[in-house]
């Protein structure tokens, strides 16, 4: 597993307090789960997606991503509307583990309300609280 100055924790996401992330592009937001998650989880083999068009609040269970170690719920850091989802994942899982802010994107949200991504953290906010994990 990596040490926290290992991860890939890019500038430009904000991060749950449950390992997902969130990055506003415009009207819209997608989400992943973050590089500390995927690398806990170890080899993702499968993930779980919504279908375009539900809706989730923030904090409720979108998905589930299944590891060779472990199943884990994948949790709304944004509430809103399914508008993509990243049908690639369906044949490569392990894009999760190679590019979990890239090609690992996992869906995309039209949010219900952009102020919502007030309670998510920054980077630095983030690797404070995995520092307090460890």
């Amino acid at each position: 597993m990596k040490e926290i100055g290992e991860l890939n924790l890019p500038d430009d996401v904000l991060y749950s307090d449950d390992h997902e992330w969130a990055r506003l592009e415009g009207e819209t937001v997608k989400i992943g789960i973050s590089d500390y998650a995927q690398d806990r989880l170890g080899d993702i083999t499968f993930v779980e997606v919504p279908a375009v068009g539900d809706t989730f609040k923030q904090a409720e269970e979108f998905g589930n991503v299944e590891s060779t170690k472990a199943v884990s719920e994948m949790l709304m850091p944004i509430g809103g509307e399914i508008l993509a989802v990243n049908e690639t994942l369906e044949d490569s899982p392990e894009l999760l583990n190679q590019d979990p802010y890239g090609e690992g994107w996992i869906i995309e949200v039209k949010p219900d309300d952009q102020a919502g991504l007030g309670s998510l953290m920054n980077k630095e906010a983030y690797v404070k609280m995995l520092e307090g994990m460890d």
